[in-house]
């Protein structure tokens, strides 16, 4: 028997006809099966004459399968064998107490994410570049795009397309005319019933390369931002994609699926559209990865029993993360800030951050039980742009997100939320404190304030270690233990926090 590991990919693959249009001439169907559960999952066409079932165990020990095809006379019939997983291999990640994330075996999940959109679709260097650059930051999850990408500074044709068939002359393109070709631009001539199983193949490798680094691949599925018609296809192109898209990417267990990038700028898509596709993943992909929705301008209703957590863009100037108590009470769903602007120097007004506003924003989101995104926009003579290409990162905020990261797993259990204890700084608890009086533990930020002295009073008996963060310096001093009235002395700069946990805490 074949062994792979828990929460791996179990993958077999069975020659069949090659005539006519085999994308959308079959039915397959593979069914898996232990002791402790049974999955049916779609197999998929990977050119060639293959077609190919995938699987994820979510058990150790012998599993059966059966595979179901159309042109098969009987359905063929094996084993495999899961083992235990490796160092580092945790599961999916899943919601856990409401707020937060968790994977599968319990262990939490701090979701520290980073923009990336069209990473996978530059050169095996830019790649491997980028993966080089992720393995030395402390982002845990990517946002990028299945479809190709036009929007200013990403005018370039991609490495391979989704489908067969050609593209448009991109020669006649500059930033200036990208209004006339839009996404509804001529000159296209794809067969929107046959996939390049090269394009897909090659997106499965940046996803189980982003898995070996621990990092969550956030697929998104569709965006407007196309002149290749890709974003305008008609319902049933729309779900022949779909279903294909998660029949190959949902055995993978670091997946969650981005509906869109900016669906409100989708203006051939309906809201019954967006709820059919979401219909279509509860009912295909048999492991309920992590599923959301991006915003421009006006949110999706997150509380829609299909959405699992809250994907936001900013939808005012300076405020994102001081909206994030607002949100989870609303929503009552982990708040992922995927957009709160960019760190960088384009014209854009998302896209000029300095390194400390983004940290500020960071921590002040983290302090408030929600969980922050990152992106990176400087302008360069290369023209290569963390942002959409990848490559390396120039800015300094993510040199300081370790340090937060660090910090936040601190948190004793899994998760902050806000205390309005200190009304006069953003102050956190743990998420299992359920509104206490007193807290085991306190995470309190200045934010952009700068004071010289604070003094607080928590109550008479309890000790508390003390311990001034210095959030953009990386620095922690600890100042022993305090109880009762106490006065913290501060450096009388932004960006500074303080630390008290129970003394008797480890």
């Amino acid at each position: 028997m074949e062994p792979v590991e828990r929460w791996g990919v179990f993958e077999t693959r069975i020659k069949g006809p090659e005539d006519g249009n085999p994308f959308t001439g079959h039915t397959l169907r593979g069914v898996f099966s232990c002791r402790w559960e049974k999955v049916e999952a779609d197999g998929f066409y990977d050119g060639d004459g293959e077609y190919v079932f995938r699987f994820m165990p979510s058990f150790e020990g012998e599993y059966d399968y059966t595979l179901y095809a159309d042109f098969l006379e009987e359905p063929i019939q094996g084993k495999f064998l899961s083992v235990p997983a490796s160092e580092g291999n945790h599961g999916p990640v899943r919601v856990a107490d409401t707020f937060h994330f968790a994977y599968e075996d319990g262990t939490p999940y701090y979701c520290l994410g980073t923009t990336c959109y069209a990473w996978a679709m530059q050169s095996d260097e830019r790649i491997q570049e980028t993966l080089d650059s992720l393995k030395e930051s402390a982002f845990n999850k990517v946002r990028f795009c299945i479809f190709p990408k036009h929007y200013d500074y990403n005018l370039s044709e991609p490495r391979s397309y989704p489908y067969e068939g050609e593209p448009m002359d991109s020669s006649v393109l500059t930033p200036e005319n990208f209004l006339q070709y839009g996404n509804k631009s001529k000159g296209n001539r794809w067969d929107f019933t046959r996939f390049c199983p090269e394009h897909f193949r090659h997106l499965e490798y940046c996803v189980s390369q982003l898995c070996r680094l621990g990092i969550q691949a956030d697929l998104i599925v569709m965006h407007p931002y196309d002149r290749w018609g890709f974003s305008c296809m008609t319902k049933e192109q729309d779900d022949l994609y779909w279903k294909y898209v998660l029949a190959r990417f949902c055995a993978f267990r670091n997946v969650w699926w981005s509906l869109a990038n900016e669906y409100d700028l989708l203006h051939d898509k309906t809201m019954a559209d967006w709820e059919r596709y979401a219909d279509l993943i509860c009912r295909h992909d048999p492991y309920s990865h992590l599923r959301s929705i991006h915003n421009c301008i006006s949110f999706y209703d997150y509380s829609r029993p299909w959405v699992t957590h809250c994907s936001i863009q900013r939808q005012d100037l300076y405020k994102t993360a001081e909206n994030v108590n607002e949100w989870r009470e609303r929503y009552r769903k982990p708040v992922v800030l995927d957009e709160i602007a960019y760190e960088g120097n384009i014209p854009h007004g998302w896209g000029n951050l300095s390194g400390q506003e983004m940290v500020r924003r960071f921590w002040e989101a983290v302090c408030r039980g929600g969980y922050p995104g990152h992106g990176e926009t400087f302008l360069s003579d290369d023209g290569v742009l963390w942002w959409s290409h990848g490559g390396k990162l120039h800015g300094e905020s993510h040199k300081r997100f370790r340090f937060l990261m660090d910090i936040w797993k601190e948190t004793p259990g899994g998760g902050l939320m806000p205390c309005d204890r200190f009304w006069s700084e953003v102050c956190a608890v743990p998420q299992m404190s359920l509104a206490p009086s007193v807290s085991d533990y306190y995470l309190i930020y200045y934010s952009f304030m700068q004071p010289a002295l604070k003094q607080y009073h928590i109550d008479d008996v309890t000790e508390y270690r003390l311990k001034v963060i210095d959030t953009w310096n990386m620095t922690v001093e600890d100042r022993g233990i305090v109880c009762g009235r106490f006065s913290v002395k501060l450096p009388g700069r932004p960006y500074m926090a303080i630390q008290l946990k129970k003394a008797d805490l480890p």
